[in-house]
């Protein structure tokens, strides 16, 4: 089978409409299994490249300090709710260590 184009596909949104629309055809009763087959080889590559696009988006300056924002109130909150726990001293260190690991701003 020939490797389907794809390359027309150009945002995340292109893609899951028209994965909406292989679903669609795929469940007509009327689609071939030839043609079936060949709507799910094309439905592969654009997942491929959906999950590309996710694991390479870009944040701009402001949405990042925005993430970094909610990573630090949610860090907050969760030191706020340690001292509660009647046994979380064990704890507490261990939720510290992923979320200064995730901002990649150690020195």
């Amino acid at each position: 089978m020939a490797k389907p184009n794809i390359a027309q596909y150009k945002t995340f949104d292109d893609i899951t409409g028209r994965l909406d629309q292989i679903v669609d055809a795929v469940r007509d009763k009327e689609t071939s299994l030839e043609r079936s087959l060949d709507l799910f080889d094309e439905a592969i590559a654009l997942g491929s490249k959906a999950v590309d696009m996710v694991d390479t988006t870009d944040f701009t300056p402001e949405e990042e300090a925005h993430l970094r924002e909610k990573e630090s109130a949610k860090a907050e909150a969760e030191k706020g709710d340690a001292p509660s726990a009647s046994d979380g001293s064990d704890d507490e260190g261990a939720d510290e260590a992923p979320v200064a690991s995730q901002g990649g701003e150690e020195a």
